[in-house]
């Protein structure tokens, strides 16, 4: 085993003592590139990519995932302070779902759990339950808190007053809420949010009414409406308002930049829109009555009852025969009799006319005014009429939007000082120019492959040249007779000079040298 190593290492040396400097200065920079590369893919595929799982937790909840996770070897990294755990991408999920069956991150709160899980065996007095029952409604309305979108942390103290059997109904002291949110960066609550706060504590705790809950932020304290009353009952209609007027304009932007990035290109143009809008709402109810039309102003004949009728008969005036019976009026003049008639006639028509009932409500909103300002880079505006075109297609937007308003939409002169032309050259994006450039892995991967690729060509112009210096000396013919190097040693004076020139031949002309020795073994 030993003598093949030998003859490996021997060979291995005179292929070495073979080549040329440059050569060897060639093969010694591949194999440094080779291995470079190597080594650089071995870093990154097979290091550890970790996944943050856990992030904003207190000291508590982080020693608990911590000694979870060092119980079952799972490496895993701190960040913020120790506020965030990352750990392995591959095991990320599978980490999640067993620390929150166990309950092990509760946001620094302690619920109803602590009466299972501190339990004796001989019970607790009832001030020591009192603690942990006033602890658990702290920890479970935190913990109700903390659940709900944008909520960062919350504390929580509520004050329940103790019962009293000398104290009536209206003497009794009421529980109170004193809550303290924090919420993340850059969030918001909305008074629908605000509200919901209020309605869940007042849910939690019972007997607790909305004027004896106080939250408070890092911004201010959070009022409800219901508690502030009508001054900001009208808070979501205003934020509402917002919202309609921002969607607005964030959609006519989209629209132009939709057609006018296609003419100049996305980056070559700035819109924006300024709009004013009237959120009056009103409502009529119209009750109209009018003839038909082409009806001679009258309505519709709904009946028509006609009467004629017609009487004869005969009358007898007073009177009576004159007489002097006892029975009789003396001196009463007699009366004639005789016959009369009369006719009677009438008519009686309904007549029903147009009845409209109309219940007008306004829209959500009416569009007063709208300007429209367009910033162009200004080499794609050296043309007159591709601004014309462009201004043109600005005014008939603008004036499609005011129809319904008070404005003249006919008046150019009130529709063009509505829209702004601007032509100038734009400054760069440093940030854009930022993201041009490669991550890190990007760009150890790309070096790694420019080196492998770079050892390939130096191998393959190696073994070319190699194969280029085999043919040729094959294709030279051999001579039938070697010539081999002469050294005059009569002119030599003494053994040194001899010595001397042998060695200076040795170390120049290595095989000459050899011929020379083969000549005087062959000789002798």
């Amino acid at each position: 085993m030993n003598e093949r190593f030998a003859h490996y290492r021997e060979r291995l040396v005179q292929f070495w003592g073979q080549m040329g400097k440059k050569q060897k200065l060639w093969l010694g920079a591949s194999i440094s590139g080779l291995l470079l590369t190597v080594i650089l893919l071995t870093i990154v595929f097979t290091r550890t990519e970790y996944e943050l799982a856990f992030q904003n937790m207190d000291a508590t909840d982080a020693a608990a995932v911590m000694a979870y996770l060092d119980g079952n070897g799972i490496p895993y990294e701190l960040n913020n302070n120790g506020t965030s755990i990352s750990v392995p991408s591959a095991v990320a999920s599978r980490v999640k779902v067993d620390v929150g069956s166990q309950g092990l991150v509760q946001n620094g709160s302690i619920g109803f759990e602590i009466f299972t899980s501190n339990s004796t065996q001989f019970g607790d007095t009832e001030n020591v339950f009192d603690v942990k029952y006033q602890s658990a409604l702290n920890g479970e309305v935190q913990k109700l808190l903390n659940g709900l979108q944008g909520v960062e942390s919350t504390k929580v103290l509520i004050n329940r007053p103790e019962d009293s059997v000398f104290l009536t109904t209206e003497e009794e002291p009421t529980a109170k809420a004193a809550i303290v949110m924090q919420f993340m960066p850059g969030y918001r609550p909305s008074q629908k949010a605000i509200d919901s706060y209020y309605n869940l504590v007042k849910a939690t705790v019972a007997d607790l009414a909305i004027e004896d809950i106080t939250i408070s932020s890092a911004q201010g304290e959070l009022i409800s409406s219901e508690a502030e009353g009508a001054a900001t009952s009208n808070a979501d209609a205003v934020e509402m308002q917002f919202q309609i007027q921002s969607k607005y304009e964030t959609g006519l932007k989209n629209e132009i930049q939709q057609f006018l990035g296609r003419i100049v290109g996305s980056d070559n143009l700035v819109v924006s829109i300024t709009s004013s809008m009237n959120f009056e709402r009103w409502e009529t109810e119209e009750n109209l009555v009018q003839p038909l039309e082409n009806n001679d102003n009258n309505g519709i004949k709904v009946s028509e009852e006609t009467n004629n009728s017609i009487s004869t008969g005969s009358q007898s005036p007073a009177g009576g025969v004159a007489g002097t019976g006892e029975t009789d009026i003396p001196g009463y003049e007699a009366g004639s009799q005789g016959s009369n008639s009369s006719e009677t006639n009438s008519q009686i028509i309904n007549w029903d006319y147009n009845r409209i009932k109309k219940f007008i409500e306004s829209a959500p909103y009416a569009l007063d005014d709208l300007s429209i300002s367009i910033g162009i880079e200004a080499s794609q505006l050296n043309d007159e009429n591709a601004r014309t075109d462009i201004m043109n297609y600005l005014t008939s937007v603008v004036r499609s939007q005011l129809a319904g308003s008070s404005q003249d939409v006919n008046d150019d002169n009130v529709i063009g000082k509505k829209v702004s032309l601007i032509a100038s050259n734009f400054a760069e994006n440093p940030s854009a120019a930022s993201n041009s450039g490669l991550s890190t892995p990007w760009a150890i991967g790309l070096g790694a492959a420019a080196l492998a690729v770079i050892g390939g060509l130096v191998f393959m112009m190696n073994r070319r040249r190699k194969l280029a210096a085999v043919e040729e000396v094959e294709m030279t013919p051999a001579s039938t007779k070697v010539e081999y190097p002469t050294l005059d040693l009569d002119s030599v004076n003494n053994e040194s000079q001899a010595r001397k020139n042998l060695e200076t031949l040795a170390k120049r002309k290595p095989d000459e040298f050899v011929n020379l020795l083969r000549t005087w073994l062959v000789d002798e």
